[in-house]
């Protein structure tokens, strides 16, 4: 007794140091949440959101594509150059007169240019390419906040099922103790009688013998507990994958209310990827766009204000300084350069192949759609089934317990009873967790998986 009370006191300072130690390094900026805190799956989702690193990844990604969408990245504005240089040329000259005059020769001669300006360039016009670049800089941004959303649906409806299989594997992790604490009544039970020689030794072995396979198969549920765990953490970007969970909800809760004209509407108007594929062909289009603008004509603006001094090493003037502004307009055409067809013939290729992909992708969709509707449906069924066997087993065994108790029961007859209860919890429990994957997948391919946050 004083053992147990020195580890209990001893436990409390331990966790009371780390409570007050503060947050694991490396994970300052995102606040932990308590081990003994009851996970629902709403806080789940939630922790998951803020700590997993394929969201965190996703969202920077995004703001590369936000901070993509400029003007200025579409070459809208004009480039200023603040611009300073010093020439300097040494030579040697011989000059001839007219008129048959000696010529003059001058040697070592020493000029000199110094300048500083700024100069400024503006594409004004070059076949609208400067407005479809922009436009496509748009397109991209909506894309990257589409594939943002990809993954956070697919990290929930991933995150969700987890959850649901956690709370499953526990479920049945239960029912494999329940189980045990049965075969072991059965084998005290096959013990008393076998002393007063009501039960023969076989079937004293055969009770230890199945209070063994029980006790196997609930260490091993054990593991699968355990990994669903890891997974979890994983999930939540824990650093402590081994970290202990404890989830609210003791049921699978299904909902059974979902609608298929509902789910249809909603998956061709906001499935994710199939708002992706439309910009994908919004894209290429534009891509279209900027390789037609090579048929139109291109007009270029340049200004620039400066001063310029020349040293000149000989002649009458010994210096020279300008200071003024500059300007020009120059209009180009381009007659020829060999690709233009080619790579516009390609491109319309590639709007044709993009529509046709957006197309096989909502036929891939209706699909999917249509197989998880009659799973779905199929599992509801399944469930009402199972419910009423899961009545008769539980009936059927404490009528066995009974009759076994009083000796009236063989015991390869009692682990019938007992193995067909075990039966039937499993098949109620595996037809409740089937279709609740059902039930995410339908949510996620519908657009709608965020539903699970509310």
């Amino acid at each position: 007794m004083k053992h147990l009370l020195l580890t209990i006191i001893l436990s409390g300072l331990w966790t009371l140091a780390l409570a007050q130690s503060g947050p694991v390094q490396g994970s300052d900026t995102i606040p932990d949440f308590p081990e003994s805190e009851p996970l629902t799956l709403r806080r789940c989702l939630e922790i998951g959101l803020e700590r997993n690193y394929d969201v965190r990844i996703i969202r920077n990604q995004q703001q590369i594509s936000d901070n993509n969408a400029t003007a200025a990245n579409a070459g809208m504005l004009p480039t200023v150059d603040l611009q300073a240089g010093y020439t300097g040329t040494w030579d040697n000259r011989r000059a001839t007169a007219p008129r048959n005059a000696d010529p003059t020769t001058e040697s070592n001669v020493y000029d000199q240019t110094a300048s500083v300006g700024v100069a400024v360039n503006w594409t004004l016009f070059d076949g609208f390419r400067i407005q479809t670049t922009y436009d496509r800089l748009r397109e991209l941004q909506q894309m990257g906040a589409l594939q943002t959303r990809i993954t956070i649906e697919d990290f929930m409806a991933n995150l969700t099922a987890e959850y649901y299989n956690y709370l499953q594997q526990t479920l049945r992790l239960r029912n494999f103790r329940n189980a045990v604490a049965l075969s072991r009544e059965r084998l005290r039970i096959s013990e008393e009688r076998f002393r007063v020689g009501n039960f023969s030794r076989l079937d004293l072995l055969q009770a230890r013998v199945d209070f063994n396979a029980d006790s196997s198969q609930y260490m091993s549920q054990q593991e699968v507990v355990t990994a669903s765990r890891i997974r979890i953490n994983e999930l939540l970007a824990h650093d402590n994958l081994d970290r202990r969970i404890a989830v609210q909800d003791s049921v699978i809760r299904v909902n059974a209310s979902l609608d298929w004209d509902e789910l249809l509407d909603r998956t061709l108007s906001a499935n994710a990827s199939l708002l992706m594929a439309g910009h994908d062909a919004s894209v290429a289009q534009l891509d279209l766009k900027i390789l037609q603008a090579r048929n139109y004509p291109y007009v270029n603006l340049s200004t620039g204000y400066g001063y310029s001094y020349n040293l000149y090493g000989t002649g009458t003037n010994r210096s020279r300084g300008t200071l003024g502004l500059n300007a020009g307009v120059s209009v180009g055409f381009t007659l020829f350069d060999g690709n233009r067809r080619r790579e516009q013939r390609n491109a319309r290729i590639e709007v044709e192949n993009a529509e046709l992909t957006r197309q096989q992708l909502e036929l891939s969709l209706r699909a999917n759609l249509s197989n998880f509707w009659q799973a779905y449906r199929n599992n509801l069924e399944v469930i009402l089934l199972e419910e009423d066997n899961l009545v008769a087993a539980r009936e059927n065994y404490e009528i066995a317990m009974e009759r076994y108790r009083l000796g009236d029961l063989p015991g390869i007859e009692m682990r019938e009873a007992q193995k067909s209860l075990l039966d039937a919890e499993e098949r109620i429990l595996t037809a409740q967790y089937n279709t609740k994957l059902c039930e995410i997948s339908l949510q996620q391919i519908s657009g709608n998986v965020l539903i699970y946050l509310e």
